[in-house]
């Protein structure tokens, strides 16, 4: 039969995921329209409710299209499709969102700029042309603007500006692009640029932009205000900018990085892929870790030391109008001082960035929450996160089964995250950085505040790590709710395995720089069988004694020192009295942790004493080996394995030390060979444990598996011994996980 004499029939279409806050029924009222599809659609219990009536053939191809054209900043779920009885409606209609709860609230990420909205800001033609605020329902910024809930105008940063008439028009006619766009503006009614250098002063915002362009261009620092807060930004090719910023940052080494205007850009000064570029700009706009080109053209300032430079392209519209006009690549780095979150207000920008920035890029939006920008790495080929921030948080999550009771897991010291978690949802906050200072400490309350009054949730009890001098310590204390305390390692590990839920008994391996331990001592090297809630110690290393504590993370000759004094041999760069203290169990921590070998080893190596930032030693060893070298490295040290009076495994790492001292040998050598050898410990390890417990599934957590080297080494050589291997890719596999880990292992105590 012909499609025009088929019976209209009528279907309930239900669609899950993240289908609120990002213009999907906006979209649908449009695609209805388009398929000539009577009926509605509305916003219920967190998720999208069509009644469509049109011919079979129609209602086929709207349904299609609900997947295949879902805006970008949305990620629907499978539909679920049922007829139901004809309602015999006129046209189509958006109704209003059924009463809200706990269930219903969504927080969305902040968006990219649209590739429509792009369009706009390029054409002279366009009201908006160069407008930096530019946005749709299709893109902008939402985490970042939105004070309260539900997600309309008034509950965000925009309510004071009061729309004019053409976007007012825009914004409640159903078949525009801004309809109910909450953060629409324009020239006329919209925020506006302000840029300030000593006394020089320009509010409009072309002069804005142009007095900013031609401070980059003549080698100055410009804090420029963005989506989540600041940046530091300066000419990527000019090693006196770079030099000067990493001055007064204080940042002598940590790697910056670099923004670039396109595609071809990003192709000039790093190896890519397809995949990769398809990655780089996608609605999240990470910054991602690449392969430098040898032929860069970019300072070798940029990531001294290292491989690769840290990419990512423009997100804003700012951004693009920088970048377009600058026309080369800029350094993007955190406007904050060292481990703080980024800074959001312009009058404590100008006050705390004084003495870092030359100038400065404000603009008239506030920003309601801080949200640095998440950072990827590929290894074995996928992109996993390092951290967490504007474009991928909050990041939702599902319990595999319901909590008893609301909770706020507050994570870890370093690397900082919150998680908010009941029923059978999770939401994991950005990045808010190193709780040793009060603003991180400050930030961190407000943000737990903000997210359980937005969410229309309160904790009842917190989940803490139960290291007891956390920073946090103080405000779990206050806020008088009940603690449970969770294992470091063990929030490591139950994040993993939730994200690779069909292995239900495990064998996981924790490796980080540090965490308190069960025996009360630094782990960082730690085996455990079995499964959230239930994990059993069953592997790790030989403990050795770190002379002056935490002091060792940023000087990792105190490391080496203490490998060659466990195995009795002198260290003749390292001060007497400190061996004496050493020697007399002084502010000599015990330690597993493979963070700290792989500091010795730089150390032992020559390629980093000192740090600067954590995780240089190790970061500088493992890029001193060129990847033909990791692949066709000599054989592995083997290391011993001995089981202690716990019946816990210990690998013995001395039989590392005469190699690694070894000054005959090239470094690249001497380095390729220890990952290899502690990716051949892993193995070691694993294949005792499966011989005793038969678990042949193994998880790789903690900041020592960022390492792409030894990840990679590890992940081949444990597929040709038979085990099943997992790394995450959802979480950070850093400390940016464990607020996450501790609702895991909380659901299952």
């Amino acid at each position: 039969m012909p499609e025009t004499r088929q019976a209209a029939t009528a279907q309930r279409i239900t669609i899950s995921g993240r289908v609120q806050g990002v213009g999907f029924r906006p979209f649908v009222y449009r695609l209805a329209h388009q398929h000539q599809i009577k009926g509605w659609v509305r916003n219920v219990n967190g998720a999208v409710e069509i009644h469509a009536e049109g011919r079979p053939a129609q209602l086929l191809r709207f349904s299609d299209a609900l997947l295949s054209k879902a805006p970008p900043l949305s990620a629907p779920g499978p539909l679920a499709v049922s007829d139901c009885a004809a309602e015999q409606h006129r046209d189509f209609s958006i109704r209003d969102s059924l009463a809200a709860s706990a269930a219903d609230v969504h927080l969305p990420a902040d968006g990219f700029v649209c590739a429509d909205c792009l369009a706009e800001l390029h054409d002279p033609a366009n009201r908006r042309h160069r407008y930096p605020f530019i946005n749709c329902t299709q893109c902008g910024p939402r985490y970042t603007l939105i004070t309260a809930l539900p997600y309309d105008r008034p509950n965000t940063a925009m309510r004071d500006f009061a729309l004019c008439p053409d976007c007012r028009q825009e914004y409640e006619n159903p078949l525009d692009r801004r309809f109910h766009a909450e953060p629409i503006a324009c020239p006329v009614c919209g925020p506006h640029l302000q840029f300030v250098s000593g006394e020089e002063t320009h509010d409009d915002d072309e002069a804005a932009l142009a007095a900013a362009v031609a401070s980059l261009r003549a080698g100055k620092i410009v804090a420029v205000k963005g989506v989540g807060g600041y940046h530091l930004m300066c000419d990527a090719t000019n090693d006196e900018a770079i030099a000067t910023l990493r001055a007064r940052k204080p940042r002598p080494a940590k790697p910056l990085a670099v923004m670039l205007r396109d595609l071809d850009a990003l192709r000039a000064v790093v190896h890519t892929t397809p995949e990769l570029e398809r990655f780089l700009a996608s609605p999240e706009r990470p910054i991602v870790l690449l392969p430098k080109r040898a032929d860069a053209p970019l300072s070798g300032s940029i990531a001294p030391g290292l491989a690769e430079i840290g990419c990512l392209l423009p997100y804003s519209p700012l951004h693009d109008l920088l970048l377009n006009d600058f026309g080369g690549p800029l350094v993007a780095t955190s406007g904050n001082l060292s481990g703080e979150p980024v800074l959001t207000d312009n009058r404590e920008a100008h006050i705390r960035l004084a003495h870092i920035a030359d100038a400065f890029l404000h603009h008239d939006r506030p920003i309601v929450r801080p949200a640095d920008d998440p950072v990827y790495r590929v290894i074995a080929g996928v992109p996993r996160p390092l951290r967490l921030g504007r474009g991928n948080a909050p990041l939702e999550l599902e319990l595999p089964a319901s909590l008893p009771e609301p909770v706020l897991a507050l994570g870890s010291h370093m690397k900082n995250t919150l998680c908010l978690a009941w029923g059978q949802r999770a939401v994991v906050l950005p990045h808010i950085g190193e709780l040793d200072n009060v603003r991180s400490l400050d930030t961190l309350v407000q943000v737990a505040a903000d997210l359980q009054r937005l969410y229309q949730v309160h904790a009842t009890r917190l989940l803490v790590d139960r290291h007891p001098g956390y920073g946090y310590r103080r405000h779990a204390r206050d806020s008088q709710l009940p603690l449970t305390e969770v294992w470091h390692h063990h929030a490591h590990a139950s994040a993993l395995a939730w994200e690779f839920p069909e292995a239900k008994e495990w064998i996981v391996f924790a490796w980080d720089g540090v965490g308190l331990g069960e025996d009360q001592t630094q782990w960082g090297g730690e085996a455990f069988t079995g499964a959230p809630g239930r994990w059993r110690h069953a592997a790790s290393f030989r403990p050795f004694r770190l002379p002056g504590g935490d002091k060792v993370g940023r000087e990792p000759w105190r490391a080496a020192a203490a490998l060659l004094w466990e195995t009795g041999q002198a260290a003749p760069f390292a001060p007497e009295p400190l061996h004496q203290a050493w020697s007399a169990r002084l502010n000599s921590p015990a330690s597993s942790s493979v963070g700290r070998l792989f500091d010795a080893a730089a150390a032992l190596c020559g390629v980093c004493t000192h740090a600067s930032f954590e995780g240089e030693g190790p970061m500088r060893l493992e890029a001193i080996v060129p990847l033909r070298a990791a692949a066709a490295t000599s054989e592995a040290t083997l290391l011993p394995l001995e089981r202690d009076p716990l019946g816990v495994w210990r690998t013995d790492w001395a039989p590392l030390l005469p190699m690694l001292a070894d000054t005959a040998r090239p470094v690249a050598e001497r380095a390729a060979r220890f990952h290899l050898s502690l990716a051949q410990a892993l193995v070691d390890q694993a294949q005792l444990l499966r011989a005793q417990t038969g678990i042949r599934s193994v998880g790789l957590t903690g900041g020592v598996f960022q390492n792409r080297l030894l990840a990679e080494a590890a992940i081949r050589l444990f597929e040709a011994a038979g085990f099943d291997v997992c790394l995450p890719r959802r979480l950070p596999v850093n400390d940016a996980g464990l607020s996450f880990g501790q609702v895991i292992e909380f659901l299952h105590q």
